[in-house]
């Protein structure tokens, strides 16, 4: 019953141009053949279907096979995206070519130019090993109709992957430079589909131009920069990379915009792509900024900044001596809102603020206070670049978008100039990020955060889960009634329809249960607000919100039985 599968698996691996991958293939499937029951698992994982385009392109485990991400994986992808291209604009398409240092990344990099050139399309590569924002950048800087960035983000060692941003010519509205969105990710899945074995997919370097923009990028972030050189040069700053390729761009844009006290972390300033001194290469997960807390109390610094491991990426933490290891790392939210309220003050009329449905509600408010414009979005940064008008956005997970007029996408890099010039601005105040994050509570009430995340080895866990959420929603949550349940798969708001449910309160707390788009997970994003008494420390606020979101979680678990 496994002859089809046998079948398909031998073609994939005789038309495979690597021989690494070609070998262990054919290797699994000799011994899957004589009965090896290991090996029948491993042909099985490599040919359970190609590798679907998905957030902004392909990300998968490396390996061999149509369902990992591999040298033939990359040369059918590009070649569709090719085809593709091709039929969108009347001029050689232009496209950007960029990859990270992980396992596979320079190879598959250079193979998709290759496939570019031979396609007819003119190929700009960029040196390799860089950020990802570098290559977002690239493709508004140099008028290209798409770009390529060869990298997993922050997923772990094991994985790789392909995003796609269109410009130029192809995409001519507010996304210009932004991720791929439907229709545009079929229409391509469907050109991959219909190319030939990788290796027959014709290659030539005749179409090939190398490119370097770092120094046009550089001076665009630094011009982000904002205080004087005094206040810019008092702030002591620790930087980690997390073994990714941001490091040495990210301290050289700090110090070029005055920022002089930048310390990298040198265990993990080098890339890496074994990332050996975390478990996990996200700055999110517990106790991936330890060792930049080590240094950073070693050194009396005033401000954290990480970036993940291809820099799109952009975590903070702050002087906290009631913390374990003496600092605090701060949510996404709290970013994005410190962020929001300091590029409020000078934004342009008619500028616009976005972030995704998930994030916290308190952007809406800070832009409403300032006389700005907002938009909410889907999640994801695909959506969240292209609001028209966009002057700021960010996602909780991290990412946050500074200077949209030259990249379309999260950028870390930025980010920390922007952050920079904050907590310095602060500082020379005599204020701190914990004091103007009390400010913002003062003023517009204690917003308060957190993620509730169900991971399960059985996917239709996570349906039966929201299928008992829409049927039978909760009448409360932490004791206050419940004032709405809106199926968001309906469409909600002139946004168009996605697999979530949103429930509000008389008490104006919020939740958001969605499935995961990259993970086997069920996600429940929780917002309380808690007004904060003239009278009353914040901090009072904080645990009464605290409180709440715990008893919503509680309330959850029950409603989700998971």
């Amino acid at each position: 019953m496994n002859d089809e599968l046998f079948q398909s698996a031998r073609q994939w691996a005789n038309h495979d141009p690597d021989t690494a991958t070609s070998t262990r293939l054919l290797a699994s499937l000799e011994a899957a053949e004589k009965g090896d029951e290991a090996a029948l698992a491993e042909v099985k994982a490599a040919m359970s279907g190609p590798l679907e385009f998905g957030t902004a392109g392909l990300r998968g485990e490396i390996g061999p096979g149509e369902s990992r991400m591999n040298l033939a994986v990359v040369i059918r992808a590009t070649a569709g995206l090719a085809a593709y291209l091709k039929t969108q604009t009347d001029r050689a398409p232009r496209v950007v070519v960029g990859c990270d240092a992980r396992y596979g990344s320079v190879d598959f990099a250079r193979a998709a130019a290759r496939v570019l050139s031979a396609a007819g399309c003119h190929a700009l590569a960029l040196p390799v090993k860089n950020p990802t924002p570098l290559t977002s950048f690239a493709v508004r800087a140099l008028d290209a109709d798409a770009g390529i960035m060869v990298t997993a983000s922050h997923n772990p060692a094991k994985d790789n992957g392909y995003k796609v941003y269109l410009g130029g010519t192809v995409v001519s509205d507010a996304g210009q430079g932004a991720q791929i969105v439907p229709p545009h990710d079929a229409r391509i899945a469907e050109a991959i589909a219909a190319c030939p074995p990788a290796d027959e997919v014709p290659q030539d370097t005749l179409n090939i131009e190398d490119v370097d923009p770092r120094d046009d990028y550089v001076a665009a972030a630094t011009a982000l920069a904002r205080g004087s050189a005094e206040e810019k040069a008092a702030l002591k700053i620790t930087l980690t990379a997390m073994h990714g390729v941001g490091g040495a761009l990210t301290k050289r844009v700090l110090t070029e915009a005055g920022f002089t006290q930048v310390d990298l972390v040198a265990q993990q300033a080098e890339p890496d792509p074994d990332f050996p001194t975390v478990s996990f290469p996200n700055p999110e997960e517990p106790g991936a900024l330890d060792l930049a807390m080590e240094e950073a109390q070693r050194n009396a610094s005033d401000l954290i900044i990480a970036v993940d491991p291809d820099a799109d990426r952009c975590a903070l933490a702050i002087p906290d001596p009631n913390a374990e290891k003496g600092w605090r790392q701060l949510s996404g939210d709290e970013i994005g809102s410190l962020l929001g309220e300091y590029i409020a003050q000078s934004a342009p009329a008619g500028s616009v603020f976005a972030n995704s449905i998930v994030s916290s509600r308190l952007l809406e408010r800070i832009a409403s206070e300032h006389g700005l414009g907002y938009q909410h979005t889907l999640t994801g940064f695909k959506w969240i670049a292209r609001t028209p008008g966009i002057r700021f956005g960010y996602e909780e997970a991290i990412g946050f978008c500074p200077d949209p007029d030259q990249a379309r996408d999260k950028d870390g890099i930025s980010t920390s100039v922007v952050a920079s010039s904050l907590f310095a601005g602060l500082k020379a105040k005599g204020s701190s990020g914990q004091e103007e994050l009390d400010r913002m509570a003062r003023a517009y009430g204690c917003y308060l955060t957190m993620p509730l995340t169900f991971r399960v080895d059985n996917l239709g866990l996570i349906t039966e889960g929201m299928d008992r959420l829409r049927s039978n929603p909760p009448k409360e949550l932490a004791g206050s009634p419940v004032t709405e349940v809106t199926d968001l798969s309906k469409g909600w708001d002139g946004l168009p329809g996605t697999n979530a449910i949103m429930v509000l309160t008389e008490a104006n707390d919020r939740v958001i249960a969605r499935p995961s788009g990259t993970e086997p997970k069920l996600k429940c994003y929780c917002e309380v607000v808690v007004p904060v008494a003239v009278e009353d420390p914040v901090e009072v606020a904080r645990r009464t919100a605290a409180d709440r979101l715990d008893a919503i979680k509680a309330d959850l678990r029950g409603v989700l039985g998971l």
